[in-house]
């Protein structure tokens, strides 16, 4: 099933000499963020992912954009107050796959006392200059219809807000506006060495299904690895030293739906801990996460029967139905790439980032840690970084610019849904609501002319059809079912595993393999 390309702004050229002014090294949120911004100001870039988009420490994480409450407790100000900032910001840019969530946070007698509770919040409420998200309000959790769910003994409780976030989707959505906008976006694309040569960087890339290998120059480069990024200056760039990062491991599980009730819930443990239960992807509860120090390869990193049963064990110590191990459908796990600050416990490591730029002829800039809610404002902080070394080219821009398909109004979310309904009318409900939470108004370029579900091509399971995977491959860089399954659209969870391997024979039969980009890369990469 053949696609149009979506249309392209006219892509920043490298000089004469095929140079980029920026070779990024990292595909997750912030590798893809800083190349969005960058190239947005009128820089060439040029982004190499080893694996997928978001399939390290993006793709695992709580799924949320806000502030962090408990970093309050670490006095941790500026990052808090920053990311209070950004959830509306990013809420207006991506309405589509962003949501305000109002989240429940017990009183737990014996931990942290009513009155402390009632300061955060209202410093939550008031240093971040909200505007949209309604404020926190007191519970008497034995009215409230959420009640229920609780144990008795938790009769008091505060709400509050923040935001969901399909987290990879914000990767692959960064990804496609830069690409939009005239980045060369590289998957499958091992960066093997990076070497200075003069004012240039001579950057070597092997396509990881061939093996074979190109030369990429560039007067900057950004290592964006996350987990990796200590592994890039050792083994790429050649510094052995290289120590700057704290790997701790975040683990989660799903079950089937706890409760029936928009609102999260925000729990303490006895240990100082701090975990969610959330509403997710409809029909699953997501609970999450674990804090523990991480020694192994990234790559390796799965979550501890230990950890589950801590999770199970936590979320029964509030919920009045006990959570079992055998109730997990799913589990996850990842390593957050904390800047290593000396912390004794690996919940009181800094989420902040940090930013250290090797000035040189060819200056080098290595990303350390960052987090969902404030990757824009973390590109933001690259870019002036950038612009010292290569110049200024452009203002920011990024706050104002919606995200691919996003381009509707913050509130307008069910108006998109019942529109595609009513253009669609062969679409069911449940379906129309999910193509507009993951595409927003690039579903209409994924559904095209069809009057029928017939002329969106083979099911896959659900309502997943041709049509959907075509865009995913042509546009989204998508490569395996994993990709599609359990990163552009979290179908893992229903589809059976059956219907998974139709879909992967599918797709290798319908790819044209690692490294393969859409027409317009292909056009962009050639210059």
């Amino acid at each position: 099933m053949a696609l149009e390309a979506g249309s392209a702004r006219p892509a920043p050229r490298p000089d004469g000499g095929g140079v980029h002014d920026i070779f990024v090294v990292g595909g997750g949120i912030n590798g893809c963020g800083i190349a969005r911004d960058a190239v947005g100001r009128g820089f060439s870039v040029y982004l190499a992912e080893q694996n997928d988009l978001a399939s390290g420490t993006s793709s695992w994480s709580t799924k949320l954009i806000h502030g962090g409450l408990r970093y309050l407790e670490h006095r941790e100000f500026r990052l808090v107050r920053e990311s209070l900032a950004e959830r509306e910001v990013l809420w207006k840019m991506a309405p589509h796959i962003i949501h305000p969530l109002r989240f429940i946070l017990p009183h737990h007698r014996g931990l942290r006392p009513g009155w402390l509770l009632r300061l955060g919040l209202f410093l939550y409420d008031n240093i971040g200059g909200r505007k949209l998200l309604p404020a926190t309000r007191t519970l008497d959790l034995t009215k409230d219809p959420i009640g229920p769910v609780l144990k008795p003994e938790y009769a008091r409780g505060f709400e509050y807000s923040d935001c969901s976030v399909d987290d990879t989707r914000l990767v692959v959505l960064n990804a496609r506006d830069a690409a939009d906008r005239g980045a060369v976006i590289r998957t499958k694309a091992k960066v093997v060495s990076a070497r200075r040569d003069g004012a240039l960087w001579h950057v070597t890339v092997e396509d990881r299904a061939s093996g074979n290998r190109e030369e990429i120059k560039a007067r900057m480069l950004v290592n964006a690895a996350g987990p990796w990024v200590d592994k890039v200056l050792r083994e790429t760039v050649g510094e052995n030293d290289a120590h700057h990062v704290r790997l701790v491991q975040g683990s989660h599980i799903v079950t089937r739906n706890l409760y029936d009730d928009p609102r999260a819930f925000i729990f303490q443990n006895a240990d100082n801990r701090i975990f969610f239960a959330i509403p997710y992807q409809d029909d699953f509860t997501l609970i999450g996460t674990t804090d523990r120090d991480y020694q192994g390869p990234p790559e390796d990193v799965a979550i501890t029967e230990e950890e589950i049963h801590y999770l199970c064990r936590s979320a029964s110590e509030y919920l009045r139905k006990p959570v079992s191990r055998e109730d997990v459908v799913w589990s996850f796990s990842g390593v957050r790439p904390l800047f290593d600050d000396g912390a004794s416990k690996a919940q009181e490591a800094t989420r902040d980032y940090v930013l250290r730029l090797e000035e040189n002829d060819a200056p080098l800039l290595n990303v350390f840690g960052g987090k969902l809610t404030t990757y824009r404002r973390l590109a933001q902080s690259a870019l002036e970084k950038i612009e010292a070394c290569l110049g200024k080219k452009g203002p920011d821009w990024t706050a104002s610019a919606a995200l691919p398909g996003g381009e509707f109004p913050v509130r307008g979310l069910s108006a998109e849904i019942a529109r595609l309904k009513a253009e669609y009318p062969f679409l069911g409900a449940a379906h129309a609501r999910r193509m507009i939470r993951l595409y927003g108004r690039r579903a209409w370029a994924i559904l095209g002319s069809a009057k029928s579900y017939a002329d969106c091509g083979r099911c896959f399971g659900g309502d997943l059809h041709e049509a959907e995977i075509a865009y995913l491959m042509q546009e989204e860089w998508a490569r395996t079912a994993e990709d599609v399954l359990w990163r552009r659209t979290k179908l893992g969870l229903t589809l059976s595993p059956e219907e998974a391997a139709g879909l992967e024979a599918w797709m290798d039969r319908a790819g044209s393999g690692p490294l393969a980009p859409s027409a317009a890369d292909a056009a962009r990469a050639a210059e």
